[in-house]
């Protein structure tokens, strides 16, 4: 069963439904040599990704593209999102409807409901196309499912005006045909022949049958037409739909023909394909680069040429820092030359616009005397960053004195200083807090409807005891859902691993108000760099008990590094406070790493002991746009076989990162994530824990802010 929790989108996102996200598609690049494209760019195939209409080619959508689509013909309805990561690589998942199959022959465990099959693709560039050379692309297709069209490709693409022409070489589904000999056959004879299903328990990697068995050349053209949102395409297919999975398919014609017709940021396509099948599609695209949401917010401060008769008034100040910079001011401190400020940001999530703001706010609120502005950032009640701002240098470059106007070197951003931090004047931090969440459950792919979901809202609060101190706690209130489909709780599949996970169905239906956590925490800094924090009680859903963290951070560091500790107990779902039986001690060593040679990009391995007492790593990868938006995957491989495992042989999940001001038509900070999960199972599971210290320092080295 595929069950993930979607997070939780901050109450002050409600404008969600009643704002639009302004979406700028990027152009491809201005043409520098003949051979680029035309100017209505690239089109996707039935299948999801850039291609004719069955077969890929070569060519990649601008960087950040992303593209949904949804394709329909006789036998196959297909939904796919296709993201182009970077402007090498393209990723698509996608889910196919096999109009012709049931789900299952037991019409008490699915009904009606046809059969459905999730399956992922990528494709590389390997070589840009230049005067002479094409563009050429390797791709894999369906590498991670049960391989209902599992196949391997290299494709070339050549542009001659406003012809595109495109020839490839397929294996496994793309060259079912065996139209041509497969040239690694000549290689090694293990290359003659393809070895049938699928590894494990479906969702592995089958290396094996990589560029193996029956080959099949092709190919086709595209014709960009004198009228621009016209593009006219021609193909020829190498497969035989012989062995489909929707049976055999009758092909009077391996030739396909198809238009499609751009709209604004939609594409819409008709095509006749097989000679007897007529085809359709729409996909919507935009670019996770450029999109963006218009803002009503105070234009930044214009500083005069004169401030010698400015005055500071600490009222004035904290009003203009708030509304104007989205800082709420805790406490300053005004010495002989220099001024600091202390508090947190609430308003712009945008390192560099956050400090100009606030910079532009104090050259014109304070004495023309000071030279030198501190600006302390609070986490919580945890000092995080120290900014010193040269005063004359950032109201200069503010000014715009000159025409390399730089305002970024102006300030260095490093650990709070110890003679800064001895003049903070906090207030007494003992105090109620309240907040407000929403939360989206969902699953794709169950038996008894393709798409469930339950939503609602998460009520937290809690008690500031001292500085390092709090009593916290969360309820789930359930708005909507329509859960009451299920037809059982636990699937019937035996393995020898402890129900740590799979019990989901048990712990998300039956009661409308829940307690979702309550937990006593402390946090600190113990020394510079290095932070640590304790914490017990009921941690989520389905655990409670007590653990702790340290974490070593570095100020804009890429590299982060710590170890954390658990020892849980698996709570009953069928009440709020008792427990089950079940209990074990997880914890994992947790390295954040974000190289140079994949820019904006974070990898990060969680090594250790998981709840179903298995070993091994968790790799996360997550990709940041210029948006904010971040698209992240992550696979947990450990010492639990496939057998053991289950459905899906491992755990892995797909997930898509979106601030919050994507939404508001004012700044804000925050982000909520919509998580992907095609199959939720017992191995490679972590506890989630209620506070993450990468999430509390996420100033020291900003990449999800």
């Amino acid at each position: 069963m595929s069950v993930s929790r979607t997070v939780v989108f901050s109450y002050s996102a409600a404008c969600l439904a009643l704002s639009g996200v302004n979406t700028v598609v990027a152009a491809p690049a201005e043409a520098e040599h003949s051979w680029q494209l035309p100017a209505s760019g690239v089109s996707q195939m039935a299948h999801g990704g850039v291609g004719l209409i069955q077969t890929p080619t070569a060519r990649m959508a601008p960087a950040g593209d992303l593209s949904i689509n949804y394709t329909d013909n006789e036998e196959y309805r297909l939904w796919s999102v296709s993201i182009q990561l970077f402007d090498w690589m393209e990723s698509t998942v996608r889910y196919t409807d096999v109009r012709t199959r049931l789900y299952s022959d037991d019409p008490g465990f699915s009904g009606d409901q046809t059969l459905k099959d999730k399956g992922i693709d990528v494709k590389f560039r390997l070589l840009q196309e230049s005067t002479y050379l094409p563009q050429v692309s390797v791709g894999f297709r369906d590498f991670g499912g049960t391989g209902f069209f599992e196949s391997e490709f290299i494709a070339l693409s050549k542009q001659w005006g406003n012809f595109d022409f495109h020839l490839g070489m397929g294996w496994g589904y793309l060259g079912n045909a065996a139209n041509t000999s497969n040239p690694f056959c000549d290689i090694k004879d293990s290359f003659c022949s393809r070895p049938g299903g699928f590894g494990g328990q479906g969702g592995k990697i089958d290396y094996d049958q990589f560029f193996k068995g029956p080959a099949s050349l092709f190919g086709g053209v595209e014709y960009q037409t004198p009228w621009q949102p016209l593009r006219l395409k021609l193909e020829y297919e190498g497969n035989d739909y012989q062995n489909d999975r929707a049976g055999d398919l009758l092909q009077d014609s391996a030739w396909n023909i198809g238009a499609v017709y751009r709209w604004g940021n939609f594409n819409f396509d008709l095509n006749y394909q097989r000679g007897n099948t007529l085809g359709f599609g729409a996909h919507y695209k935009m670019n996770l680069h450029t999109a963006s949401q218009i803002k009503v917010q105070p234009a930044p401060r214009v500083i005069p040429d004169d401030t010698s008769a400015q005055q500071y008034q600490h009222d004035r100040l904290r009003e203009a820092l708030y509304t104007e910079a989205g800082f709420v001011l805790r406490g300053s401190h005004s010495g002989e030359n220099e001024f600091i400020i202390y508090g947190s940001q609430v308003g712009y999530r945008d390192l560099e616009e956050a400090v100009e703001r606030i910079g532009r706010v104090l050259a014109t609120e304070l004495p023309d005397t000071i030279e030198r502005y501190r600006i302390v950032t609070f986490s919580g009640h945890l000092p995080m960053v120290e900014t010193v701002v040269d005063a004359g240098d950032f109201i200069s470059a503010a000014r715009y004195d000159s025409l390399t106007t730089d305002i970024t070197s102006t300030y260095v951003r490093h650990q709070p200083a110890a003679t800064t931090m001895m003049h903070a004047n906090i207030p007494n931090y003992r105090g109620f807090y309240t907040g407000l969440e929403t939360f989206w459950i969902q699953s794709f792919g169950s038996p008894e409807a393709f798409y469930m979901y339950q939503g609602g809202v998460f009520v937290s609060g809690g008690y500031q005891l001292a500085r390092t101190v709090s009593v916290n706690a969360t309820a789930k209130v359930t708005l909507l859902e329509n859960f009451d489909k299920f037809n059982f709780k636990v699937d019937n599949q035996n393995t020898p691993l402890p129900r740590v996970r799979s019990f989901i169905r048990e712990y998300v239906t039956g009661r409308t108000v829940s307690m979702e956590n309550l937990f006593v925490s402390w946090q600190d800094e113990l020394v510079s760099d290095w932070y640590a924090q304790a914490y017990g009680g009921y941690l989520e859903t389905m655990y409670g008990g007590v653990g702790g963290e340290v974490l070593y951070r570095p100020v804009d560091s890429d590299f982060a590094v710590g170890v954390d500790v658990n020892y849980v107990r698996q709570r009953s779902f069928e009440n709020d406070v008792d427990f089950f039986d079940y209990k074990t001690l997880t914890g994992h060593l947790n390295v954040y790493w974000q190289p140079e040679f994949l820019p904006d990009t974070r990898l990060t391995f969680n090594i250790g002991r998981f709840l179903a007492k298995d070993k091994g790593v968790n790799i996360d990868f997550a990709k940041r746009f210029d948006s904010g938006i971040i698209v992240g995957a992550y696979a947990a491989i450990t010492n639990v076989s496939a057998a053991d495992y289950g459905e899906g042989s491992f755990t892995k999940g797909f997930y898509l990162s979106i601030p919050f001001d994507m939404f508001s038509l004012r700044p804000s900070t925050g982000r909520g994530t919509l998580p992907w999960v095609p199959i939720a199972r017992d191995g490679g599971q972590s506890l989630n824990r209620p506070i993450r210290l990468i999430d509390s320092t996420e100033q020291r080295s900003p990449f999800y802010d």
